[in-house]
């Protein structure tokens, strides 16, 4: 774009923009690394659940590119977490050039380095029985020198030191929440599925509640056919002594639950609400559950697992 000073001559103000085509707009960045069995993949995780983009063990010659094709991308990858590590060892020493070439094209970039004590390194590993990756035929505290050196220069370059010598994945959770969930809320998402129990308990609920104090509409000759989704079925189960209340009150402990799963860390419950036969009560208790929670705010993935199986 340009303006005319004062003498009518043409004086450049920025970069030009082609009309028609959407600006760029570079994404933020945050690089992960630290010793192996301080906690990286957890603090990736973290950052996943706050909307991060994440990619693991990339190679780091290939950062520049990765911010660039978040750049194209119109707004649609504007933060980028990368987790480097020693398991691409044969490409690290790219990465003080990756930076530098990074800190020319003014990209705001953040290192967080996660430590932890030797002994606290040596029980991780012993823990899982898995070895060190750079501990070849030696031990894992030769492993662990070997990395903490490889890694030192990275060490005191870094943005956030976080030590998880004595932290539990909750903790090292909320760490990273603190520093990069800004004064937003941590979100919370919930699916509710409506199961029968005579198929079997969902093996990945948080939470189950039992439907079967409710009458059954089976046994309502003129509403066995359908599922709790047709209206007079749900109007039959939500008439029984007892159902509304239930919904006011679950809801409500929902909330109280909600709220310790966000301090602990905790992004994702499945709440399992079952009948006999996951076709009546099941489904339409599920329907107003999950209308309720979208209504708080809460982002609500709605499964009818069994409904059809009859």
């Amino acid at each position: 774009m340009t303006e005319h000073d004062e003498g009518g001559e043409q004086v450049s103000t920025g970069t030009t923009i082609t009309p028609g085509e959407p600006a760029e707009v570079v994404p933020e960045l945050v690089i992960i690394s630290g010793m192996s069995g301080a906690g990286r993949s957890t603090a990736a995780k973290c950052l996943e659940d706050l909307g991060w983009f994440v990619v693991d063990n990339l190679p780091p010659a290939l950062i520049p590119t990765m911010v660039e094709l978040g750049a194209r991308s119109q707004g649609n990858v504007a933060r980028i977490a990368v987790v480097v590590d020693v398991r691409g060892r044969r490409f690290f020493d790219n990465l003080r050039q990756s930076l530098a070439d990074l800190e020319a094209k003014n990209v705001t970039r953040r290192i967080v380095f996660l430590e932890s004590s030797d002994d606290a390194l040596v029980r991780r590993f012993e823990s899982v029985r898995r070895p060190h990756p750079l501990q070849g035929d030696g031990r894992i505290v030769d492993g662990i020198a070997a990395e903490r050196e490889l890694l030192r220069e990275l060490r005191g370059d870094a943005d956030l030191v976080i030590d998880t010598s004595s932290l539990n994945v909750h903790e090292l959770r909320a760490k990273m929440d603190a520093s990069f969930a800004g004064d937003e809320e941590p979100e919370l998402r919930a699916t509710v599925m409506s199961f029968g129990f005579k198929y079997g308990l969902p093996v990945d609920a948080d939470l189950v509640v039992d439907m079967r104090f409710l009458p059954n509409p089976h046994w309502v000759p003129e509403l066995r056919q359908y599922t709790g989704l047709n209206e007079e079925v749900a109007a039959y189960v939500f008439n029984q002594p007892g159902a509304k209340e239930f919904l006011d009150r679950y809801a409500e402990l929902l909330q109280l639950i909600a709220a310790g799963y966000r301090r602990e860390g905790k992004r994702y419950v499945t709440i399992a609400v079952g009948c006999t036969g996951g076709k009546h009560r099941s489904v339409a208790m599920s329907e107003k559950l999950a209308a309720r929670l979208v209504s708080e705010g809460v982002e609500t993935v709605l499964v009818h697992r069994d409904m059809g199986r009859e």
